[in-house]
This record gives C-alpha cells, structure tokens and sequence, in this order.
C-alpha cells in the first residue's frame, strides 16, 4: 500500500493525498506564510526511513540563472493553486542549492537540515537520509 500524507488543504477539514501524486504538484507555486511566491515546486525529497515528504525543491531565481533551494515541508499546506510553506521566502531564498539538472549528495544533506535548524540524522545502516520522488 502506498504512504499516504496528510495535509490540511486552507478552508477545508484534513484531506489524505496517496504520495504517488506528490509529483502532481511540480510547477505548483511555492509560497511563504504571508502569501509571498518563493518560486516554483520542481521535486519532493521523502525521508527514506518513513517514505514521508520532507523537503521540496524549490526553482528560484532569474531566467537563464535558475537554481534550486530545499524548503521543510513540515506544516506546509496545500490549496488549490499553491503549496504553502512555514518558511519566510528570505530564509528559503538563502537555503543551500543545487544545479537545475544537479543532484543532492549524502555529503550536503546535513547543511541542508542545518540551514533551517533542524536535527540531522544518518539512516540506521548509514543509508541517505532524503530521496528524490
């Protein structure tokens, strides 16, 4: 059976998405808590020990200089137009990136969880902590 996430879409009681349709969301604006577009969701990062969203990939930037920053998505919010995040567009602007066509290694993932104060962990057989969807 597939992991399901919940999340409470604005307006409505608490809704269950079945994460195969995490990608439905790419190209869906990214946005802050005061309603600021940070940029535009790219790809979910699920934490390979509980296959639960964890971290989006944001594109942010100008045209021909794209890149993309990591954004928590711990209490973020889904509406019918945006994924709000609990992160000021300042913060997630300044967030550790990658490349447009770059990839996260196991070596930058603690700078990542750094930047936004959270713990990091490596997996208990030393695995990755985040993985692509």
């Amino acid at each position: 059976m597939a992991a399901r996430l919940a999340w409470p879409l604005v307006g409505h009681p608490v809704s269950m998405f079945p994460a195969e349709n995490l990608r439905d969301w790419r190209a869906h604006k990214v946005i802050d808590p005061q309603g600021d577009k940070i940029g535009e969701l790219e790809a979910v990062y699920v934490d390979t020990a509980t296959d639960q969203p964890s971290f989006a990939t944001v594109r942010v930037g100008i045209i021909g200089r794209h890149r993309l920053v990591f954004v928590p998505l711990d209490g973020a919010t889904v509406t019918p137009d945006a994924v709000r995040v609990r992160y000021d567009k300042k913060l997630v602007g300044e967030a550790p990136g990658i490349g447009v066509d770059g990839e996260l290694t196991a070596a930058d993932e603690p700078q990542v969880y750094a930047h936004y104060g959270l713990p990091y962990a490596v997996g208990a057989g030393g695995e990755r902590r985040l993985g692509r969807r």
